[in-house]
């Protein structure tokens, strides 16, 4: 009986080769093939520490037509390592409906931890990171743009997003609209290449800073948001139409408790809050 092969989700470095695992290097060596993104990149990769492992190219336009080929490949015990161009593959990359069609086969899949943008810029934003928001790019329409960041307006919890170099300007333009000119975020730049940069300012204050410096449009962007930070008088949208809604049901003390419950809040204030807003 033949041995059904594992696909491998190998994260590959985000700008400085040297940020490999010792593990992936490993596992690209010995799979029968690399599944990449982007070949040419990967190639570039390979070439660095001396693989010849054969690459195809799987990416957002073909992979679901690939997944009945690279089935067949697992079942004849062929080991795939998946690649995106840089970073954890899936994360804003391609390997969803990959992944997602051979679990549900019950084919092995493993993950190779590596480099990752996101986190990577988490861990120097000086930022809240206990909890935190991943929404990868913001749309590229102003208006779409601004209907997501106005939906997250009132998010306590730190945000992340990956911006492209040409609507950097744009993008810091709408988050000073819809969360306010105070609102602290971090730029990192470049990360673990040559011109890597990460500034910390009131958003007002960075886009003036990103638009006197056109070197600073330029590269692979994250930005990481401080989350919305409530003052002592202040209570979650998402509570008080909770409130409301149990309000139709309970008595109102009985509703207050239930809601503080929910929402690690404190039920004096609610009460409080209904009594005044009750008409």
């Amino acid at each position: 009986m033949s041995t059904i092969g594992t696909l491998y989700i190998v994260a590959t470095p985000i700008g400085n080769l040297s940020d490999i695992t010792l593990r992936a290097l490993e596992v690209l060596k010995s799979v029968s093939m690399i599944a990449a993104e982007d070949t040419r990149n990967t190639g570039r990769l390979l070439a660095h520490y001396d693989i010849g492992t054969r690459c195809v190219a799987v990416h957002d336009h073909n992979e679901q037509q690939k997944i009945a080929w690279l089935e067949q490949c697992l079942l004849e015990g062929q080991d795939i390592a998946l690649v995106s161009d840089a970073g954890t593959p899936l994360i804003n990359d391609p390997g969803y409906h990959l992944v997602s069609a051979f679990r549900a086969k019950g084919y092995p899949v493993v993950p190779l931890p590596g480099a990752c943008a996101a986190i990577a810029a988490l861990s120097v934003a000086g930022l809240p990171t206990d909890r935190f928001l991943y929404e990868g790019f913001l749309p590229a329409k102003t208006n779409a743009r601004q209907e997501r960041l106005n939906q997250l307006r009132q998010e306590p919890r730190t945000v992340v997003y990956y911006e492209s170099p040409h609507r950097i300007v744009d993008s810091l333009k709408d988050i000073a609209v819809c969360l306010g000119e105070e609102r602290q975020v971090v730029m990192a730049r470049e990360l673990t290449k040559t011109f890597e940069t990460v500034k910390s300012l009131p958003v007002g204050e960075l886009l003036s800073w990103v638009q006197a410096d056109p070197n600073q449009q330029k590269g692979e962007i994250v930005l990481v948001v401080a989350g919305h930070q409530m003052s002592s008088d202040q209570l979650p949208v998402d509570a008080l139409d909770t409130l409301a809604l149990l309000q139709q049901e309970l008595p109102l003390k009985k509703a207050a408790a239930l809601t503080a419950k929910i929402y690690g809040l404190k039920k004096n204030a609610l009460y409080d809050y209904a009594l005044k807003h009750t008409k």
